[in-house]
């Protein structure tokens, strides 16, 4: 019999393969002896599977075809047919499970530092516990033993109370315990080195053959067709009359099925599918493993153990435990075959060894406890650690639902049943933003992962690594990657380096977050964190201003960051906002279509600016955005092109998880579901600069225009020079100051930001980062698109009902639906809430009115120049009725920041300049 501590014993040092060669898997007969299977009494693995004949025929035609039969594919299968979709069908090459579902772990935590991955889960959880047990008579295997987080220091905990107080917006129990009340619940454990506990009575285990056989027999008995030994050997993608690439077909070893529907749930293999139709899919696959234990006396109906700190997970199992985690050495599995199924690969002691340390730490008695098995298999992972869904951006019909980073059995429910409304109905019900794979766009700047990046090997390496090796650390507010960094840089990054710029990394681009006085520091290579034999870097200045911001409190950088707001605010400002993407929409339609896309009328004048939404058909906010009419220009300048018809629009964006005001035809995926067919012409890289207050005066000496409220007033925009090159000066502000954007051709961004800060020098001028705008912005009371907005809030709910052109007949896009929530009533709504008391807030805290909770933040920060803590956050009324002005300023408030309320008032203008007086001029 092999033992735990054996295995800490045999596992001598020795140089790990480097993560870009193909590592060849060490015996584990150089560690203890241990046969491979998963600790699962029934398995989907049967004799003859991939015998090479298909359980049964495939159809000629269907409405969607889903392929893999994992978690994910079995999910989305059911949940299509639940929606009305019969003619589905699921293809597996094997048998169901037969890749990296049968071997999971199947845990299940209730509580992730997302509200929207909670409202996930809880699906999840509701469909494996309740739902198919009711619909089908059958048991899933669902175990309610409940999940216990391990907090070994106080940042830990903190993290833990903050879900702890989302939890409660949602009806999740959850308790933080003493260490001595850890040890009553879980005797077995060592409490020596505890902080505390997040006790969640109702998390549990799912086992995968139980429920992905139940799922499949519901989804069956509703009218989807299961083929399993079928794997796909092809997809047909065919181009429309307007040239769009859209699935035809399916190609099976044993028939064609023609569908304009593909559904890739393949998981590791879901690059080699997505390669079949042209898609690019960023994943890699990486060995991952557990040991199961023999019995454990004691161990019975224990709560499963996440140790976080350790990096190890205790799952129960029966009488005994499954012990696993996230090293930061993971073994790549370079060859991905397409014969894998129900396969495991020899464990790697070395590499797992860690766990075992942390396992034995905290429940000693697995010193000398057997271990009957092990557990090696391979899952995909993602470069930001979040699933990959939603539709390619290379071809219409063509899904995702795979990359879920070992989480595909929890997440299977709740992202199954958003992706069936997707494909059904062109787009999810939740806000699914942060998993939409459209992001993924050749055009915009502004993405989740740019194109260039989705078929760079190395960069999707490097990042998945880090997204791996970081699984289980604190998730702090203002952390940045080390990995797949300097990617895409804008013309001034040299520049502002030198000048003591501390990066961050947004969709691949490195963006300006504040500036430090301590001199330069510059994002090096990855270093793995010194695994695989690579030398970890000594003397990291940007790694050690990272760590100092690892806390839940004001991070120890706060008084250089207010140093740049209130200058901002009392002097002037220079931001690169180079980040937000700049995009033309052209053509004889242009004006017609740009009515239809916004909500503002944009009918103006040449030399006009709006502010407007974009929104859905359900009339939620896809984006809000600037779009200004310009005049034909110079067929070689970038700032004005020559185009045919009438005046483009422009539009000035900030994509992906930035979006706000000066953000729009927006940098992202949502500029491709609007219409296929308007021509659009991405802007060339531009920097776009803003200033405050004095910028009136340092601006004058730079530019070659009358800069008065008369001749240049707010929200226009013209051409001027500036240190001799043409810019497009638009008179905006993001951040509630008077000032103006310079939108400057790459090639002369260096100059002209060096003639502004020569001019700028004597009034006191400073670089600002994007940490000083979101203080700004939100002391002013703009909002940012997808914390303050979201597809699936309204402009009624958020407060920007102006920019809806309501009072015209002009059509627009959602509203309809804006014009039906406005009669029947808004049911939530956005509010600004201020504290008295100087508490650091970074969302996801609850919101109480009259002692119940009515919602949660979704974004915070500390407003300077009030000198007060800024929240905002959609509010309920617990009864069910409208939330109006009225009821909003009727209660009494509080907001719950780890476990701890704190008196707050509600707004309902803005706090800082609520009449708009500053951005116009008048001081």
């Amino acid at each position: 019999m092999s033992y735990v501590s054996c295995a800490l014993r045999a596992a001598a040092p020795r140089r790990l393969p480097a993560p870009w060669r193909s590592p060849q898997p060490f015996s584990s007969a150089t560690g203890p002896t241990a046969k491979k299977s998963v600790p699962y009494q029934k398995t989907l693995k049967e004799e003859g599977s991939g015998s090479g004949e298909p359980s049964q025929p495939p159809p000629s035609s269907a409405e969607v075809v889903v392929v893999g039969g994992g978690s994910l594919g079995c999910q989305t299968t059911y949940h299509l047919v639940k929606q009305g979709v019969t003619n589905v069908v699921l293809l597996e090459r094997d048998r169901l499970t037969s890749g990296t579902t049968w071997h999971t772990a199947g845990l299940l935590w209730q509580l992730r530092p997302s509200d929207v991955e909670v409202e996930l889960l809880a699906h999840t959880r509701d469909v494996v516990s309740r739902e198919l047990p009711a619909e089908t008579g059958l048991h899933t295997g669902w175990v309610e033993n409940g999940g216990l987080f391990i907090a070994s220091n106080k940042q830990r905990l903190d993290e833990y109370k903050r879900l702890m107080s989302l939890g409660k917006v949602y009806g999740v129990e959850s308790y933080v315990l003493t260490p001595s009340q850890t040890k009553d619940l879980y005797p077995l454990m060592n409490i020596d080195d505890l902080y505390g506990t997040l006790y969640v009575p109702k998390d549990g285990t799912m086992d995968p053959a139980g429920t992905c056989s139940t799922l499949a027999r519901a989804a069956t008995a509703r009218g989807a067709t299961i083929i399993e030994n079928c794997p796909v050997t092809g997809i047909q993608v065919r181009a429309d009359d307007f040239g769009v690439k859209r699935v035809y077909a399916v190609e099976t070893a044993h028939g064609t099925i023609q569908t304009p529907c593909v559904v890739n749930c393949a998981g590791v293999w879901a690059r080699a599918l997505g390669r079949l139709a042209g898609v690019h899919v960023p994943l890699v696959g990486m060995h991952h493993a557990y040991v199961v234990t023999e019995r454990i006396e004691g161990i019975q109906n224990m709560p499963n153990v996440r140790d976080h700190d350790a990096s190890v997970y205790l799952r129960l199992q029966g009488d005994a435990l499954s012990v696993g985690g996230y090293e930061s050495n993971p073994i790549f599995w370079e060859e991905v075959s397409d014969k894998f199924a129900f396969g495991l690969f020899d464990l790697d002691w070395d590499v797992f060894t860690q766990h075992i340390e942390g396992a034995v730490n905290r429940v000693p008695v697995l010193e000398k406890t057997g271990i009957k098995s092990t557990v090696c298999g391979p899952e995909s992972f993602t470069a930001d650690h979040k699933p990959l869904m939603g539709e390619a951006p290379e071809v219409r019909g063509f899904f995702l639902g795979c990359g879920f980073n070992s989480a595909g059995m929890m997440l299977g429910g709740g992202c199954g049943r958003e992706l069936a409304h997707w494909i059904i109905h062109g787009r999810p019900e939740k806000d699914m933003y942060g998993y939409d794979i459209r992001q993924v766009t050749p055009a915009a700047p502004g993405l989740r992962f740019h194109h260039s990046l989705t078929d760079n090997n190395r960069w999707i390496r490097e990042r998945s690594h880090e997204s791996y090796a970081k699984n289980y650390s604190v998730v702090f507010p203002h952390d940045e990657p080390l990995a797949g960094r300097n990617v895409r840089k804008d013309p001034l990054h040299e520049e502002l380096l030198r000048q003591g710029c501390v990066f961050q990394e947004r969709h691949g681009w490195e963006r300006p977050g504040w500036f430090s006085p301590g001199g330069t520091a510059p994002v090096l290579d990855y270093d793995y964190y010194g695994a695989y034999g690579q030398e970890r870097h000594k003397d990291y200045t940007y790694n050690r201003l990272l760590g100092d911001e690892y806390t839940f409190d004001f991070p120890p950088h706060h008084d250089i960051i207010k140093n740049e707001c209130l200058t901002c605010r009392n002097a002037l400002a220079l931001f690169d906002m180079s980040y937000f993407g700049k995009f033309y929409l052209v053509g004889p339609e242009a004006t017609k279509a740009a009515n239809w896309l916004f909500t503002a009328d944009v009918s103006k004048a040449p030399g006009s600016t709006v502010y407007t939404c974009m929104l859905n058909k359900r009339g939620g906010v896809e984006s809000d955005l600037t779009v200004s009419r310009i005049s034909p220009g110079d067929p070689s300048s970038p700032l004005a092109p020559a185009f045919e018809g009438k005046s483009p629009q422009h539009g000035d964006a900030g994509g992906g998880r930035v979006s706000a005001a000066g953000v729009g035809l927006w940098g992202d995926h949502r500029v491709a579901s609007f219409s296929n067919n308007l021509q659009r012409t991405l802007h060339p890289s531009t920097a776009a600069t803003l200033l405050f207050p004095h910028s009136r005066v340092v601006l004058q000496e730079v530019l070659d225009t009358d800069l008065s409220n008369e001749a240049f007033p707010f929200s226009t925009h013209k051409l001027a020079t500036a240190a001799g090159c043409t810019v497009r000066a638009m008179r905006l502000s993001f951040v509630g100051e008077m000032g103006w954007e310079l939108h400057v051709p790459k090639a002369d961004c260096v100059k002209v930001y060096q003639a502004v800060m020569q001019a700028g020098a004597r009034h006191g001028i400073t670089n600002a980062g994007y940490r000083a705008i979101d203080s700004l912005s939100i002391e002013k009371g703009y909002r940012h698109w997808h914390a303050d907005l979201r597809p699936d809030d309204t402009p009624l709910e958020s407060g920007l009902a102006f920019t809806c052109k309501l009072k015209s007949n002009i059509p627009f896009l959602g509203r309809e639906a804006v014009e039906a929530q406005k009669a029947k009533g808004i049911f939530r709504r956005l509010v600004c809430f201020t504290t008295e008391e100087k508490v650091p807030m970074f969302g996801l805290e609850a919101v109480w009115r009259d002692g119940k909770v009515v919602g949660h933040i979704r974004r915070a920060d500390f407003g300077f120049a009030i000198d007060k803590t800024i929240a905002y956050g959609y509010i309920r009324d617990p009864a069910g009725g409208p939330v109006s002005l009225d009821f909003v300023k009727s209660g009494s408030y509080e907001l719950e920041r780890m476990g701890v309320t704190y008196p707050a008032r509600a707004h309902t203008k803005s706090p800082f300049d609520p009449d708009n007086k500053r951005v116009k001029g008048f001081y």
